[in-house]
């Protein structure tokens, strides 16, 4: 798997999972900074919906490949060989509202 940087929309294999956490293979975005993609195994992601209710922890994304939201209540820890692609970058306003997100959720 080629390197993969912090903001990218990748594509992930989230199965096996447990309740209620996101399954199938669907568009990731990559959270983890680019110090801990480039020597660790594993990278923390945000997995992305479809359809989603207006929640707070939820960001809309529109990009040609993915549209859809990006759900920071379901961020995990997971090892990169269940990346299957990588797609693009989030715009520098899609990752503003994704750090306004991340700060509001778990910071405040």
């Amino acid at each position: 798997m080629e390197q993969v940087n912090q903001y990218d929309i990748v594509l992930v294999n989230l199965d096996p999972t447990i309740g209620n956490e996101m399954k199938k293979t669907r568009p990731c975005i990559v959270l983890s900074p680019n110090e801990m993609n480039k020597y660790m195994q594993t990278i923390v992601i945000a997995p992305m919906t479809s359809s989603s209710k207006p929640y707070p922890t939820r960001v809309e994304i529109k990009h040609k490949i993915t549209k859809g939201w990006v759900a920071i209540d379901q961020i995990r820890t997971i090892d990169r060989v269940r990346v299957v692609k990588r797609f693009e970058t989030l715009t520098a306003k899609e990752i503003d509202k994704v750090k306004t997100v991340i700060q509001e959720t778990f910071v405040d």
